[in-house]
């Protein structure tokens, strides 16, 4: 008898990109669209989406990735298939863009809740807070060194 190993990973990770130039294409009108496609797009790749949202600039999602998907990929994944979506669904929408690079930050299973409650109350911490200072705060908090220049992609 032929016993194969088998793989178990728990990689939890949390993305977050802007729209190009921080543009405020992502209104009330379209946003849980935006969140529910992008939900699906994580489905079709083996991506586990637990926890999708943003505001009108930018989205933070929270995903369990497969350990046969870098994290690189899955946001590529997301980025395109959404980005198609959004010019063929909403006309009015062709220059939309996702900015060039994104954020991604690992997230221990005992985080998780915190970190779905934080991404569903984005338009709360938005109320005070841009996009940039948030951004820079996560980098910060975890510890990334980065170049104010180029933050923001």
């Amino acid at each position: 008898m032929c016993l194969m190993a088998t793989t178990f990973t728990s990689l939890h990770v949390h993305l977050v990109f802007s729209t190009k130039n921080r543009e405020p294409w992502l209104t009330a009108e379209i946003e849980s669209r935006v969140w529910t496609y992008l939900g699906g797009i994580a489905t079709e790749n083996g991506i586990q989406p637990i926890q999708i949202g943003g505001y009108t600039d930018h989205i933070h999602a929270l995903v369990g990735l497969p350990a046969t998907l870098s994290v690189s990929r899955a946001a590529q994944l997301l980025k395109t298939g959404s980005s198609s979506w959004i010019h063929e669904t909403f006309p009015k929408l062709r220059a939309f863009a996702w900015q060039d690079g994104y954020g991604a930050f690992a997230v221990s299973r005992s985080r998780l809740d915190a970190v779905a409650k934080y991404i569903r109350d984005q338009p709360e911490h938005h109320r005070t807070l841009t996009f940039a200072e948030e951004y820079r705060a996560l980098l910060k908090r975890h510890g990334i060194a980065f170049d104010e220049r180029y933050m923001l992609g």
